[in-house]
Parts: C-alpha cells; sequence; structure tokens
C-alpha cells in the first residue's frame, strides 16, 4: 500500500491500483514503441505480486497506521516479486524481462535513476537482497536472447516503465493543487489545481488526458479493515 498521513486520515492507495494508473499512462503515451504491448502489460502487471500481501493489509498494532510499502518485510517482497515476475514472464517473456529488471532495479535505486529511493528494511536483509538482484541480473542475457531485445531496447522501455511508475507515484502520494513544480526524468510537472497538473514537454496523445486514481481513506479511528472501506475515485487531467 502506498500510505500517506493527511493528519486526521490517511490516504491509501493498493499497489496494484497504482499499476492500474501506470498502465494507463503507458496506453496513451504518444511515444512510438516497438514492444508496445509488452511495455503497457509490464507497467499495468508490475507490482501484481502485492495483490497477495494486500488480500490483509497489515497495520502498526499501536497506531493502526498502515503499512507503507516501503517499509514491509523484505523476505516477503522478495518472494512475491519473484512470483509476479514469473507470473508475468509466462504470459509475456519481455514483459517479464522488464519487470524483472524493474523488481532489481528496487534495491538499485533504479538503477541509479531514482537516488533518494530507499526500502527501510533492506540493509537488515542484505544477502537476501544481493542474492535476488543478482539472481535477476544473471538471467537478463537469456531473457533478451528469447525475446530478441538489444541492450538499448531493453534500457529504453525500462526507463519508459520508471517513468510511468514515478508518474503513477506522483498522485498516490499527494493530493495534487497548486504548489510547488517538479521535475521527473526531463519532464516538468507543474500542479494547477486539484488532480491537475501541465507536463512539459507533453507526452500523451491527446490533450488534456484524464485518468482515474482509486483509492481509500482510513480514518484514525482505530478501524483496521482497510478493505472493507469504500473507493473514492480521484480524476486525474494532465494537459500541454
Amino acid at each position: 500500500m502506498i500510505v500517506r498521513d493527511r493528519g486526521d486520515d490517511w490516504h491509501v492507495v493498493l499497489q496494484t491500483d497504482h499499476a492500474e494508473l501506470s498502465g494507463a499512462f503507458a496506453r496513451d503515451w504518444a511515444e512510438p514503441v516497438r514492444r508496445q504491448e509488452s511495455l503497457a502489460l509490464a507497467a499495468r502487471r508490475h507490482d501484481d505480486g502485492w495483490a497477495v500481501w494486500e488480500r490483509a493489509p497489515r497495520v502498526e498494532p499501536e497506531t493502526g497506521e498502515p503499512i507503507n510499502f516501503l517499509d514491509v518485510g523484505v523476505p516477503a517482497h522478495l518472494a512475491f516479486y519473484r512470483a509476479c515476475i514469473a507470473a508475468v514472464g509466462e504470459q509475456d517473456p519481455y514483459a517479464g524481462l522488464l519487470v524483472s529488471m524493474h523488481g532489481a532495479g528496487i534495491y538499485r535505486r533504479r538503477y541509479g535513476r531514482d537516488p533518494g529511493l530507499t526500502v527501510t528494511r533492506a540493509e537488515a536483509h542484505r544477502q537476501l537482497v544481493d542474492g535476488f538482484v543478482e539472481e535477476q541480473e544473471a538471467r537478463y542475457p537469456e531473457r533478451m536472447a528469447e525475446t530478441g531485445v538489444d541492450e538499448d531496447e531493453r534500457w529504453r522501455d525500462y526507463e519508459l516503465l520508471q517513468l510511468y511508475d514515478r508518474l503513477s507515484l506522483y498522485f498516490c502520494m499527494r493530493d495534487v493543487d497548486r504548489g510547488e513544480e517538479a521535475e521527473l526524468q526531463g519532464h516538468r510537472l507543474e500542479p494547477l489545481g486539484p488532480w491537475r497538473i501541465r507536463m512539459q514537454p507533453f507526452p500523451f496523445v491527446n490533450g488534456p488526458a484524464r485518468f482515474s486514481l482509486a483509492r481509500r481513506i482510513v480514518p484514525k479511528d482505530g478501524r483496521r479493515d482497510i478493505l472493507a472501506l469504500p473507493v473514492e475515485r480521484a480524476e486525474i487531467s494532465i494537459e500541454p
């Protein structure tokens, strides 16, 4: 879960809902990509492993605060990410390669593209983390040969996957309103109002591009059953 403290409540987005938004960005992206369907699939399914954990989302026992995705136990995270990579790769080998790179990249600060990315408990499980990353990276050549992709193409598509993921996180982690501009992988994001931004250069086929984000608002009243709460939809507008 992606969790944000708003004072009187917590704003919660399930990882699978976050990934649906990533996939929607990929589908509407204007830049031509040779393996567009595989890339869109990877964007939509890159966090499928979280569906297991999120069937019974955990909260801090003393405060009732939902546990944020960066604070989930590393052994569990590695186990369900392996399952996700295997499942996606069985459906589409190239999408599986991209999700494998994404999973390993979480522990490599997106291979240098996101220096601030830190998984809270990673150092306490360094041997497990290094084993997972080495296991994924060792299979990159095999996966590349299977799919006929070269280094330039896989890294270019990996960059796009990270952009879809991070743009989705941008909306998941704030109530977008007028405020400070942000920069994201060469794109300037300018808040214009509630859930409206200007994005330059504009990357979508049509403008404004409209998307929807599912979220839950969790009151600070000791309630534990997060999935029983109603789903709200934030209607997002990205303008040229």
